[in-house]
């Protein structure tokens, strides 16, 4: 089963990188990398929904990944995690583009209170563990859909498909990225796979009057095009 949320982590202490797997595995699905050239390569080449750097790294500093992968565009939040507690360091790390910014030694506890905070701001995460968008309600912990209150029965990719383009409502996503974030860049499957899935989504959608909620952009990508107004109701009512 694949989580629904995605963090790298670019951290070169190889004891303090697999205490934070540890302690995040059961919120979420963690990437670690000891390199501030392969974090860069991963954060640009797969998507994440949060990225959490030192600064003092390997190959390339935390600084330097966070301002190349905010020249490129990506938009992904960040939490700088550093033994650097000066106030200008800060300064700087915010200006490259950081969201957050946590000095070593820290709380395991505010760790997590910081990274959930960051994903309600980008509206992957909710306390109640479940995602509005439109007429449709996602329950993260169940794996379950409904629609007016009424149960969607999903398969597994299916669900996975439908979550993450909820996570990322009202922004074009690629077949590529739809592939890399549920396959994985190392799968051995083709992507066709990705339009198979979508089709049954689609149907299934469509059977329960959501037949506009997946719109194709030819070859561009696709989108969950929910109106602001729409969900914020949808919010307000379940």
């Amino acid at each position: 089963m694949v989580k629904a949320i995605k963090i790298l982590l670019i951290e070169d202490d190889v004891n303090l990188s697999d205490n934070i797997v540890g302690f995040l595995q059961d919120f979420a699905d963690v990437t670690a990398v000891a390199d501030g050239l392969d974090g860069e390569f991963e954060a640009q080449e797969a998507p994440y929904d949060l990225i959490i750097s030192d600064l003092m790294l390997p190959g390339e500093s935390g600084l330097e990944v966070i301002k190349n992968i905010r020249d490129n565009h990506i938009e992904t939040p960040v939490l700088i995690l550093t033994a650097k507690t000066s106030l200008d360091d800060k300064i700087e790390g915010f200006n490259v583009g950081a969201d957050d910014y946590l000095t070593k030694p820290f709380h395991r506890e505010e760790l997590l209170v910081r990274v959930k905070a960051l994903l309600r701001r980008s509206g992957v995460y909710s306390e109640d563990n479940t995602i509005a968008v439109g007429d449709v309600l996602i329950n993260l912990e169940n794996r379950g859909v409904q629609v007016h209150g009424k149960p969607v029965k999903l398969v597994g990719k299916e669900f996975d498909i439908l979550t993450y383009l909820s996570q990322n409502k009202n922004i074009i996503v690629t077949r590529d990225q739809i592939f890399d974030r549920i396959w994985g860049i190392d799968s051995d499957t083709t992507i066709n796979v990705v339009n198979i899935y979508l089709n049954n989504l689609r149907r299934k959608l469509e059977a329960v009057g959501q037949s506009g909620l997946i719109k194709t952009l030819r070859n561009i990508g696709f989108i969950l095009e929910v109106p602001d107004a729409q969900d914020n109701q949808s919010k307000e009512t379940n």
